[in-house]
């Protein structure tokens, strides 16, 4: 039931991606503001009683509706699966994300190639050049495949029908939205209040991490080059502690790039919202432009890898 759900969705979501279907992602959003607003007194304790009002809602009405259409048929069952999971999953959008910029570098368009970046990831990119536009791409499309498929299939796999899915999309998008302060921005009573009241949704999320990407690292590193994804993971991946993801982040770019036997991260040009300093994952020289197919061709081997396991697992299941 699991492996039909995630091929329909997947395919549905290849064939079309409704431009309505990001507002299910913008209304949380604004549901997370709305209670941030309301419970935010700058602690601890307030952040995780707001983290409990914000996911539980989704959660338990999702699973309530899953039981009642199981109950009903599971035909029924399978459909609430697919149309769930046609919402929480984002494949689509990495993958054309990256071939935007993609076909902008096949154009010698680098100008354009800046502007598809600045659209799918934000923050100022007037000063990147071709490398960096593409290092930034292929970091930015292996955490935005892990955020939105890879994780988004372990929850939904793990947790009973589609809950499990709903649950870490919901602790992934409050714990962006409820993030840190900027690095290289002067804390302020009122940041570090707001950072205070946004830890339990990046510990939550944490945790919810710590299994499946270290499962989209093993991954990575059995469709490319094994050996330097496992070296670059254990070496490299503790550098990464950044705020946004940290441990997890650095365990995902360091086995990405040693799979492709590129470098991720290294310093940038200044940019808001970006620290000073990044340090070096993977091995070999710099990502560039090159190298963004490779990229792609890594994901989706990877994601061809874990319908496969989990084909085998169904099976396995249905013999006697």
């Amino acid at each position: 039931m699991s492996f039909l759900a995630l091929l329909a969705a997947l395919g549905l979501e290849q064939w079309r991606a409704f431009s309505w279907r990001a507002g299910v992602e913008r209304a949380f959003v604004r549901y997370a503001r709305w209670i941030e607003r309301r419970w935010n007194g700058g602690t601890t304790q307030h952040g995780l009683l707001a983290l409990v009002a914000a996911i539980a809602p989704p959660v338990l009405a999702v699973e309530a509706l899953y039981l009642s259409a199981w109950l009903a048929h599971p035909a029924v069952g399978l459909v609430l699966n697919v149309v769930v999971l046609y919402f929480m999953m984002g494949f689509r959008r990495f993958s054309h994300a990256v071939s935007a910029i993609v076909n902008a570098f096949k154009a010698s368009d680098l100008a354009l190639a800046r502007r598809a970046l600045a659209s799918w990831r934000g923050g100022g990119v007037s000063e990147l050049s071709s490398d960096d536009v593409a290092r930034l791409a292929i970091e930015r499309g292996l955490v935005d495949a892990y955020r939105q498929v890879f994780a988004v299939i372990f929850w939904f796999v793990i947790l009973p029908g589609p809950a499990g899915a709903v649950f870490y999309r919901a602790a992934a998008l409050l714990a962006e939205e409820w993030g840190p302060s900027a690095p290289g921005v002067e804390p302020t009573p009122l940041t570090q209040a707001r950072d205070e009241f946004g830890r339990p949704a990046r510990t939550l999320l944490g945790w919810l991490d710590w299994i499946p990407v270290r499962l989209t690292a093993l991954s990575f590193a059995i469709v490319g080059d094994f050996e330097d994804a496992v070296a670059c993971w254990r070496t490299q991946a503790h550098l990464w502690s950044r705020e946004d993801g940290g441990l997890a982040i650095g365990v995902l770019l360091s086995s990405g790039g040693g799979a492709l036997g590129a470098q991720l991260g290294g310093p940038l040009p200044v940019l808001v919202g970006e620290p000073d300093v990044r340090p070096e994952l993977g091995t070999g020289e710099p990502a560039g432009p090159d190298i963004l197919p490779s990229a792609v061709g890594l994901v989706w081997r990877a994601l061809l890898l874990w319908l496969l396991v989990i084909l085998l697992v169904t099976v396995a299941n249905l013999v006697p």
